[in-house]
């Protein structure tokens, strides 16, 4: 199969699945991302690290169009994500982006304020700001509607 022939959609699923609905895409031969990163949370006797899901209740899948239809045979899934009436795509290079955005800073020319749009960086998708703590900010991408973080330098 080439990949040229391949596109990037966008799978709601059901709460929390995230992560065993990209294992069972994969076990059917889909290719599948769920973009995550590891937070440390705390109950009232301990600290563990998890493994959290930037992108709630979704999944990236690649596949071709020949082959939309094949991933409701996995448990968990639950419909695409439409825009204007057709599934949404998303570029090669924004997965890719994606895939290494956690380990970059972001560099302002000026200070930041909440409601500013920014460009996160490595996705080079605008963002607006809906918090900023520190060096820590947290940013609802326009395109996709996901919130991101990314530390500032």
């Amino acid at each position: 199969m080439s990949n040229i022939s391949k596109n990037w959609f966008v799978l709601f699923t059901k709460p929390r699945n995230e992560l065993k609905v990209t294992e069972r895409l994969r076990s059917i031969g889909i290719e599948g991302y769920a973009p995550c990163k590891i937070e440390v949370r705390q109950w009232s006797d301990r600290k563990k690290k998890v493994l959290v899901p930037l992108l709630p209740s979704m999944v990236l899948v690649s596949l071709q169009d020949k082959q939309v239809d094949q991933v409701f045979e996995v448990p968990g899934v639950v419909r695409y994500l439409f825009e204007h009436g057709k599934r949404a795509k998303v570029s090669n290079e924004e997965v890719l982006a994606m895939k290494s955005y956690l380990e970059n800073t972001y560099s302002a020319q000026k200070e930041l304020e909440v409601g500013d749009t920014v460009k996160v960086p490595l996705l080079e998708q605008e963002a607006t700001l809906l918090s900023i703590k520190g060096k820590k900010c947290l940013a609802q991408l326009q395109k996709l509607g996901a919130i991101v973080s990314f530390q500032l330098q």
